[in-house]
């Protein structure tokens, strides 16, 4: 089954991060969370403690459908310095691969020369790390393959976003009427 990869780092934003990972496993998607410490236990930026299924190394990828970065400080910083991950994300965007990133972690594709030429939106104060990027002031922005969220407050809206682009517009609709989701 084709597997959606969300990276946690300590300092991650958790609403960004599980309601994400909540949607999408409502929307019957194989998730799974990677932690890129050197332990399964990762601690969000508000202090809650998130057992990952993974870690970095243990993974190959080949199933993926989708690499997903949450936001948060000093979550996002930690994941662009990650190598391998970043390694990856150029891999995967050169294949035109699905990539999504909320809050601070454009910043990562921006660094990475991923956002160049696309519309992206991120963290206010942020802006400044979408290389090559029109920054655009909305909660959810898809420019081809890749969906970015502007933060805490548009972790639905991103969630669902993915949702639509990877499963369809139904599968959506009917998860904004099952969880009485307000348009």
């Amino acid at each position: 089954m084709e597997t959606i990869y969300v990276f946690f780092a300590d300092g991650f934003e958790e609403i960004e991060a599980l309601t994400t990972v909540d949607v999408l496993r409502r929307a019957n998607l194989k998730v799974e969370m990677v932690s890129i410490m050197s332990e399964d236990v990762t601690t969000g930026a508000h202090g809650i403690a998130v057992t990952c299924d993974l870690l970095f190394e243990e993974c190959d990828f080949s199933d993926a459908i989708m690499l997903l970065l949450p936001g948060g400080m000093p979550g996002a910083a930690s994941l662009s310095k990650h190598k391998g991950l970043c390694e990856l994300l150029l891999d995967y965007n050169s294949q035109n691969k699905s990539i999504a990133a909320i809050c601070a972690a454009p910043m990562v594709l921006g660094k990475l020369g991923i956002l160049k030429g696309r519309k992206a939106t991120c963290y206010p104060g942020y802006e400044q790390d979408l290389q090559g990027a029109e920054f655009v002031y909305e909660q959810v922005v898809k420019d081809a393959n890749i969906i970015t969220g502007n933060g805490p407050g548009a972790a639905m809206v991103f969630s669902l976003a993915i949702v639509e682009s990877l499963v369809g517009k139904e599968k959506k609709q009917e998860l904004i009427e099952a969880m009485g989701v307000k348009n």
